[in-house]
């Protein structure tokens, strides 16, 4: 290639090139354009985003335009990390008490379909066996051996279709039997045939008081010469008095409820809603290791009806803020109720002595509660501090329950009961106002009656029971 045509194609390609990008600038304006456009909407936006952020920490709305990030619980957890359950021994010793107690009062067995009685004695609970019209029965029967002392005797009525997975249930017992019922079989006389042949002449059966009705008129069916009832008290009081290991989990139970509770205090914000605030609850109560979490969470005058209504309140300044939160530790329920503020609240006077009401009220019930106490005297003693406070009539439910390995059981602190309070019992203490359509109060802690006949709260350990409003 000559120099001239070197300098030649040169300037060709020059042109050329020159020519592409006069081309590729046209080209590019438009977008250059949408580019503009794009940059003068980002700044519309960051100058529009602090407002956003203002709006959404004051405004009715502020949570659904601006989700907030609250933080975990998850410290939560090591509060009952070191709780055991209830230990296989302590099974045992309850099978024997209850053997023994069924041999004093001549009766052949105990029934129980899963759920808290047939946890209490055999560890068979409704999650780890669902209810259904297909009975699967825990028998407890007396058994005389030969050195005269009294054994129980440990039964399992299941389905056969069943069966292989009721023998992986975990029943703390030496010896169980598996009793099979074939799908054109009668269940109950298969239960009966498993007793002693004098069963069908003698003894009482007695039947769990929670049992499905159709579950004893079943057995009564199949034993008509033989007496089927409900289990009596001297049955009942075994799983009412709780052991040391029970109590243990109660408290532990209870006390960490408390601190959830305290926990997604301090994250709420005036803004939020109930919705928002019960997820929180259940989020903590999670981390807390508790299982079968349940949360009703109202605000202001949501709380008048006391387990709330369908509303989904947006927390105001003038509203108090109702916990009533429950969460199992090893099948042992808590039962905490707070009504509180938040720092920035401005709650009125008139709600802040019903507050102080209810608070004296709880904390003279407990002073009464003692051993050999009529349960319907605890109650009568809130009830006349509220009633002096002339807020008697908006004081709408019993005192108390008991609670163990259900939220709600026997006894209770309520009016009309001959119930006496004796070591071992727990009940909850949650007195409450409720005005409809303007508030509703209620501070709620449970106790133990200890050995030495006196009521403490489980949530002793944690600072017992709430302050103030401001410290719950």
């Amino acid at each position: 290639m000559t120099k001239g045509e070197l300098v030649w194609k040169g300037s060709r390609a020059s042109t050329s090139t020159l020519s592409l990008v006069e081309g590729s600038v046209d080209a590019l304006r438009p977008a250059t354009n949408r580019g503009k456009n794009v940059f003068h909407a980002t700044i519309f936006f960051v100058l529009l985003l602090p407002l956003v952020y203002l709006f959404s920490r004051t405004g009715a709305y502020g949570s659904f335009l601006w989700p907030r990030t609250l933080g975990d619980f998850t410290y939560l957890r090591t509060h009952c990390a070191d709780i055991p359950p209830i230990a296989v021994s302590e099974f045992h010793q309850r099978q024997a008490a209850l053997a023994q107690t069924l041999h004093a009062l001549k009766a052949s067995a105990y029934i129980a379909e899963p759920g808290a009685n047939a946890l209490f004695f055999g560890n068979i609970s409704q999650s780890s066996w669902h209810l259904s019209e297909r009975p699967l029965l825990l028998i407890v029967s007396p058994v005389s051996i030969s050195n005269g002392s009294i054994k129980a005797k440990i039964t399992v009525l299941t389905p056969k279709f069943e069966a292989t997975r009721a023998k992986l249930l975990s029943i703390p017992a030496p010896n169980v039997t598996y009793v099979e019922w074939a799908e054109d079989e009668d269940p109950y006389q298969k239960a009966v045939s498993s007793l002693s042949v004098s069963t069908l002449t003698e003894g009482t059966i007695f039947v769990a008081e929670s049992s499905r009705l159709f579950i004893s008129d079943g057995i009564q069916a199949a034993a008509p010469g033989v007496k089927v009832t409900s289990a009596p008290l001297s049955i009942r009081s075994l799983r009412e008095r709780k052991s040391p290991a029970e109590v243990a989990l109660l408290r532990c139970a209870n006390e960490v409820t408390l601190l959830a509770t305290r926990a997604v205090r301090a994250k709420m914000y005036l803004g939020i809603r109930q919705s928002e605030t019960q997820q929180l609850v259940l989020d903590a109560l999670a981390s807390a290791g508790l299982s079968d979490g349940s949360a009703l969470v109202l605000f202001g005058e949501n709380a008048a009806l006391p387990h709330g209504g369908p509303q989904d309140r947006v927390l105001g300044k003038l509203d108090l803020v109702l916990f009533d939160i429950t969460g199992a530790l090893h099948g042992y329920y808590s039962d905490n109720t707070r009504t509180f503020a938040l720092k920035e609240s401005s709650i009125p006077s008139e709600h802040l002595d019903m507050w102080h009401s209810i608070h004296t009220a709880q904390q003279t019930a407990l002073a009464v509660a003692k051993e050999g106490v009529l349960t319907r005297t605890v109650d009568e003693t809130a009830r006349a501090v509220l009633e002096q406070a002339e807020y008697g009539e908006y004081f709408t439910h019993r005192l108390g329950h008991g609670i163990g390995l259900e939220v709600h059981e026997a006894p209770y602190l309520r009016g009309g009961s001959s119930d006496i309070i004796q070591t071992g019992h727990t009940f909850s203490d949650e007195p409450g106002i409720y005005i409809e359509g303007k508030v509703g109060i209620r501070l709620e802690d449970c106790f133990v009656v200890g050995p030495d006949g006196k009521a403490a709260y489980l949530t002793e350990g944690v600072g017992g029971a709430a302050h103030s409003p401001w410290q719950p």
